[in-house]
């Protein structure tokens, strides 16, 4: 996986037009609409922190996990309320249960090996509670084979280039993206930063099988923010799947 240091500058204004408050509301409505709402939640792969105060904000105590440090310390300025834990997702070691479980906004897909989405799955089943919802999204593989694929992308601010270039392995489905951010300093002249990450379209048929193994009974599949099934031109799809870990299983640790 990456480690976001220098994209974790730059994050929230790349992503300033993602309506945090709608995306909490809409995945609170998901729990409550599968019978499990809930009042305490982990915000996997958290990133700065945005969902996580809007989930805080809806009245739901949320903790936040990241590897990133410096994801962590924008998240902490944000919200100092919350409790926010710096952990790679594949080695979670938490303190207790929550309720249930999120991780948004494609970080699913930068699990880009698969052995990395199993470990993830079969650690986060001993942090939510036995029948306690995971939702999550994914970038469908539509998205990385006509949106992504092999396309440069331009971001322009006043002080600020971000130049998004792709290259996409056909087979597997997996993407590698370079960022380079050019940044106006106080002489006219531009400072380069680069990071790269990557990510992985893991396809329904593979997904579901993943789930299923690693101990999460899939209940739904929707197009993003919606209730409707994902079309054939879906950039984005939610899992909604339950934790078939018993209490029994849980008080033996097992």
């Amino acid at each position: 996986m990456d480690s976001y240091g220098v994209l974790a500058r730059f994050y929230d204004r790349l992503t300033a037009d993602a309506d945090d408050g709608a995306r909490a509301a809409y995945l609170l409505a998901l729990f409550a609409k599968h019978g499990k709402p809930v009042q305490t939640l982990l915000d996997v792969a958290c990133g700065t922190g945005r969902l996580t105060q809007a989930l805080l904000a809806a009245g739901v105590d949320t903790v936040g996990v990241d590897r990133s440090e410096e994801m962590l310390s924008l998240a902490r300025q944000r919200a100092p309320e919350a409790l926010f834990i710096c952990q790679d997702m594949q080695q979670l070691d938490l303190y207790g249960c929550a309720q249930g479980a999120v991780c948004v906004m494609d970080s699913f897909n930068h699990l880009w090996r698969s052995e990395q989405a199993r470990a993830f799955l079969t650690r986060l089943r001993l942090f939510v509670e036995p029948g306690g919802l995971f939702i999550f999204d994914v970038n469908t593989p539509y998205k990385h084979r006509q949106v992504l694929a092999d396309n440069t992308f331009v971001f322009e601010q006043e002080d600020l280039v971000c130049v998004w270039q792709n290259r996409l392995q056909v087979r597997g489905l997996v993407e590698d993206m370079r960022l380079d951010f050019f940044v106006r300093q106080a002489d006219g002249r531009y400072q380069r930063l680069s990071d790269s990450v990557k990510e992985k379209a893991y396809t329904d048929k593979a997904l579901q099988k993943m789930l299923r193994e690693c101990g999460w009974q899939v209940l739904a599949v929707y197009d993003d923010m919606t209730t409707r099934p994902p079309a054939a031109d879906s950039q984005r799809a939610v899992y909604v799947a339950r934790n078939t870990r018993t209490r029994e299983e849980a008080e033996g640790n097992g």
